[in-house]
């Protein structure tokens, strides 16, 4: 008998197009709270965009940093922050609209890019309808995902496209949970033990 973690929970063999839902034991200031889009899944790790965690920077930013002229509507969009690694790189969350540089198909829906063109075709309104602008991904080594899944301190729950794109950030990780039909505001940060 394997003493894999897989052992202890039922994990699909990929959580590509799944989400993660941080349980409310789940303090790290970066990950508290939140809703991660699994990208890709595999057994060398995964990675994640966090979809639900606003940096104090608006799209707007981002065109100016990157000197690109765009639409002023377009500046006041939120950008996220989609976890703690390589902070300073942009991926754009996107439903599979027009073809980019640099573009992992997660699904026949749902694309990320990290690509400066599809920034600028962003600026000007013509890249995807639906999209989200993110700093940095959430990233695990081999095994880590289902450490953490094991030691619950996440719940998993198939993607919805609809609340990727169509949801209130700071609605996500309510409306993400009730997919599963709990509201994690009644859960307890806290184990007991009888």
């Amino acid at each position: 008998m394997s003493d894999s973690p897989w052992n202890n929970v039922d994990i699909p063999d990929s959580l590509r197009d799944h989400f993660l839902i941080a349980m409310p034991n789940l303090t790290d200031p970066i990950f508290s709270h939140s809703v991660t889009y699994v990208c890709d899944h595999s057994e060398q790790g995964a990675m994640g965009i966090v979809i639900n965690q606003p940096l104090n920077l608006r799209l707007g930013d981002v065109f100016d940093q990157l000197q690109i002229d765009y639409h002023a509507q377009l500046g006041n969009y939120p950008v996220l922050a989609g976890g703690p690694v390589n902070m300073q790189r942009g991926f754009v969350l996107h439903r599979d609209e027009g073809t980019w540089e640099s573009t992992l198909r997660i699904t026949s829906e749902i694309s990320l890019t990290a690509s400066r063109d599809i920034v600028a075709a962003i600026a000007k309104e013509e890249g995807p309808k639906h999209a989200q602008f993110a700093l940095g991904y959430a990233g695990w080594s081999a095994g880590q995902l289902e450490d953490e899944i094991n030691a619950n301190s996440w719940l998993i729950v198939p993607a919805d496209t609809g609340i990727i794109f169509d949801t209130p950030v700071d609605e996500r990780w309510s409306a993400t949970a009730k997919q599963l039909g709990i509201d994690l505001n009644l859960i307890s940060s806290t184990a007991g033990h009888a």
